[in-house]
């Protein structure tokens, strides 16, 4: 009986997993359609962040009806920035807590993920309002619990990325795809590093057009040394990672150096491109949604690649096993409420942020270029620890 019901929960998902994109969506409520619900609703949670910040002057009577937000004005900006993204930060993680360890499609706890979407709407608008009945103490304590909650994000996708990139390179090593994709990666990588040279050209002549611009060049040079440095680890004999991984962790590292040099305040007299950047609104606004989606779409991919991070991963797949990591998923969404709100505050509490903008100011900066150096470390801690796990393996046998 048991196995007939297994079976009969499990055929509607099987056609799933062997149809379209566009199927998921078409046969109701299910895991792989799920995944893209939750993301739309992070998606509106940060968009209405942002308009909270820089349009929440408008809502000042309204809120003033609220007894816990005295007056309105604390309520607003910064403050109201951080209510949202407890809101939603409460809301992962009720989902967290409710998912995680489901390990078998057609569990109460998969169907809850999946499903229920209508309690789950009221759930979240209710976790959403309710921060801004609580007193700015709470909200100040949040504020500091959310500088980690966002650095374990942060975390969290450098590990995902440098894995897929470590992923991506054994696939084109493997005896399947050496012979097919050997000009393939030899293109992609060179690639890579042309770009890595011209991007790391185009920041010294745009961010330190001047030799007292030292700071600048500081960054930009250490990048060009990391990436030398990434470059030859992975070349070494006993490594022999290829020219594949550094080129693609060269274009992370240099794309992180350039965000962090565009994060410096505009007044900057370094930043040669600031003048012509605040005079073209529609370039900042066009700058602004770009990376409201790039926020998105990081906490997303990160979010459904739970599998980098089993430490058992020779374990076979059933076929009525969860596509991702419930739990997983809703943490990483957790950490990413708090990262959103680090962002459109600059990563300061009390910090003034300009209509449509992002991550500005010295402390996203330095946050910025500790991640960077932060990539680089873990890639090489990645490429040496196998050959150190190897010598001791190998001083522990007996002679």
């Amino acid at each position: 009986m048991e196995e007939g019901t297994t079976g009969s929960t499990i055929d509607p998902y099987a056609k799933l997993m062997k149809g379209s994109w566009c199927s998921q969506f078409r046969h109701g409520t299910n895991p792989w359609m799920a995944r893209y619900v939750y993301g739309l609703m992070f998606l509106i949670a940060t968009l209405l962040a942002w308009a909270v910040r820089d349009y929440g002057q408008s809502a000042l009577k309204e809120m003033e009806r609220l007894k816990g937000c005295e007056g309105g004005n604390e309520c607003l900006g910064t403050e109201g920035v951080l209510r949202v993204s407890l809101g939603c930060s409460m809301f992962y993680i009720v989902m967290f807590l409710s998912t995680v360890r489901t390990s078998k499609l057609g569990e109460s706890r998969e169907l809850w993920h999946s499903g229920w979407w209508s309690a789950k709407f009221f759930l979240i608008i209710g976790l959403t309002v309710l921060p801004f009945f609580l007193p700015s103490a709470v909200i100040g304590l949040y504020g500091e619990v959310a500088h980690f909650g966002a650095g374990v994000f942060l975390l969290i996708q450098l590990i995902s990325i440098i894995s897929f990139i470590n992923w991506l390179n054994d696939c084109c090593q493997s005896d399947k795809y050496a012979d097919r994709c050997h000009i393939h990666v030899m293109l992609l990588a060179t690639m890579a590093y042309v770009v890595c040279i011209l991007g790391i050209i185009f920041m010294y002549i745009w961010y330190a057009p001047e030799p007292s611009c030292l700071l600048n060049i500081f960054f930009v040079t250490w990048t060009l040394v990391l990436l030398q440095l990434m470059t030859s680890v992975s070349l070494h004999p006993k490594v022999n990672a290829g020219f594949l991984t550094p080129g693609f962790m060269g274009l992370y590292v240099v794309f992180l150096c350039w965000c962090a040099i565009r994060s410096e305040p505009p007044e900057t007299k370094c930043l040669k491109k600031a003048e012509a950047s605040t005079r073209g609104d529609w370039l900042t606004i066009i700058s602004f949604v770009v990376a409201v989606l790039a926020i998105v779409i990081a906490t997303f991919s990160t979010g459904i690649d739970s599998k980098c991070f089993q430490f058992r991963k020779d374990e076979t797949e059933a076929e009525d096993d969860v596509p991702y990591g419930f739990g997983f998923f809703h943490f990483v969404f957790a950490t990413g409420a708090m990262y959103f709100a680090m962002l459109l505050i600059s990563w300061n509490t009390h910090h003034t942020m300009k209509k449509w903008t992002i991550d500005v100011g010295w402390t996203s900066t330095w946050v910025r270029i500790v991640n960077e150096w932060l990539a680089v470390c873990l890639y090489i801690w990645m490429l040496v620890t196998p050959l150190v796990w190897k010598n001791k393996q190998a001083a522990a046998e007996p002679v």
